[in-house]
């Protein structure tokens, strides 16, 4: 099993579960997942570089793409975008919300 597939499987996941969040999504919630997957993506491409180039760990090159942000595949930017989808999916089900009130 390649990364990719792998990495595929958490963000069609993570995707559905923000995809039914959505309707219950609060007003400016596509800017805050913007800037946190944007946040998150610049710090896994920093920290991963850092890691493989300090040999922590390393990839295979017969399971990735071959397309590298600085040392990291960029399979590994699929956890940290995953994340952001899932969590703020599961923000919108699960916190109840209180209706707007325009005065």
């Amino acid at each position: 099993m390649t990364y990719a597939l792998l990495s595929l499987v958490f963000l069609l996941v993570a995707g559905a579960v923000a995809a039914v969040g959505w309707r219950r999504a609060p007003r400016g919630h596509l800017r805050a997942v913007l800037v946190t997957a944007a946040a998150l993506v610049v710090l896994t491409a920093v920290f991963d570089t850092v890691m493989i180039a300090t040999g922590l760990f390393g990839y295979s090159d017969a399971h990735i793409w071959g397309v590298r942000i600085g040392l990291a595949p960029i399979e590994d930017f699929a956890y940290p975008i995953a994340g952001v989808l899932l969590l703020s999916g599961l923000w919108n089900l699960l916190v109840p919300r209180e209706p707007d009130r325009a005065h």
